[in-house]
């Protein structure tokens, strides 16, 4: 028997989340039965969508339950094993993070490889689920061609930021937001054509002085303003991938939806919303492209560390903030 810190949910956060919807409680945590694994977290994520499991509805995964752990991704090191494939050591993935330990079965874990070329928690970010969020989401839903442009909102964020790159390495004119200017100048560092701060105001007005013949493909993590300025700058056929709207995360009772909308008729725009559990099948060429565009130095990553499975709410809450750039971790 070892015992084990985990965060649980104690109350569906009503707004923005607080550190009073959180509580950290210790639990024992048995050793492994037949074809279980006993694992030890090194590193958890932290996403924005987690933010709607909190919410007591039916949704593509299931609510997070009041009074239980929460559950994420996660990166562990296999402490004892009585499953077979898995020893000792073993370097896993798993959706139980938000602990410092578990027993599951053995199907509910990845074994990955170590590799000197990244460190390990970049199976949590840039190779995880937020690259391929970026990877299927430009590719499969915007397509982009070379020489088309590409605006990015939150440009600087776990997904934004490979999306941004991406569309670089495919030849393209990129415009992204960030909150800060300190987020703009990594995504020039980039190669990033045009960085806008959101917060500096009249963003459509900064959009159109940075492209003012439009744009041909959206990747929209924000919504609202955003969106309204994506569809006023939109070129006729251009393509929206739309994977997420944090802005509106917190809204306490709907927006008023983009009031242009009707351009999308005359336009011809294509808008897809999507959820990347539907291109898992990309996974392997996904890495394969990814571990190529690291190695040529095409594509780097930024991340934001926060310390002890105690500190996993307060990553969580910075993620409305704009407290991360890049990929939001805990270190366990």
């Amino acid at each position: 028997m070892t015992t084990s810190r985990e965060v649980r949910l104690i109350s569906r956060p009503v707004g923005t989340p607080t550190a009073a919807n959180f509580e950290v409680a210790t639990v024992d945590v048995a050793a492994p039965g037949a074809g279980e694994v006993l694992v030890r977290n090194t590193w958890m994520s932290v996403d924005p969508y987690m933010r709607g499991r909190m919410y007591d509805r039916a949704s593509y995964v299931p609510p997070f339950q009041i009074g239980e752990a929460l559950q994420g991704g996660a990166l562990g090191e296999v402490i004892a094993s009585n499953a077979e494939g898995f020893a000792p050591g073993d370097l896993v993935s798993s959706m139980f993070g938000w602990r410092e330990s578990f027993v599951a079965p053995a199907a509910a874990l990845e074994k990955l490889p170590r590799t000197t070329n990244v460190p390990d928690q970049a199976f949590l970010g840039v190779l995880g689920m937020p690259g391929l969020t970026a990877y299927a989401g430009l590719l499969e839903i915007g397509q982009p061609k070379p020489g088309e442009t590409v605006f990015v909102s939150g440009g600087a964020g776990a997904v934004g930021s490979v999306v941004a790159q991406i569309a670089k390495i495919k030849g393209c004119t990129v415009v992204a937001t960030a909150g800060s200017d300190a987020k703009c100048d990594w995504l020039r560092s980039r190669g990033v054509d045009h960085a806008i701060n959101y917060r500096n105001g009249d963003l459509l007005g900064q959009v159109k002085a940075a492209v003012p013949k439009g744009i041909d493909v959206y990747f929209d993590n924000v919504g609202g303003e955003h969106l309204e300025v994506a569809i006023e700058m939109a070129r006729p056929f251009a393509r929206f991938a739309e994977c997420g709207m944090i802005s509106a995360y917190n809204d306490m009772e709907a927006a008023p939806g983009p009031r242009n909308i009707i351009q999308v008729v005359g336009k011809s725009l294509r808008i897809r919303g999507f959820i990347v559990m539907e291109f898992a099948a990309l996974r392997p060429q996904f890495l394969k492209d990814m571990m190529g565009w690291i190695a040529d130095g095409s594509l780097a990553w930024e991340e934001t560390v926060l310390d002890g499975v105690a500190k996993a709410p307060d990553a969580f809450i910075g993620l409305f903030s704009g407290g991360n750039t890049g990929k939001m971790l805990v270190k366990l």
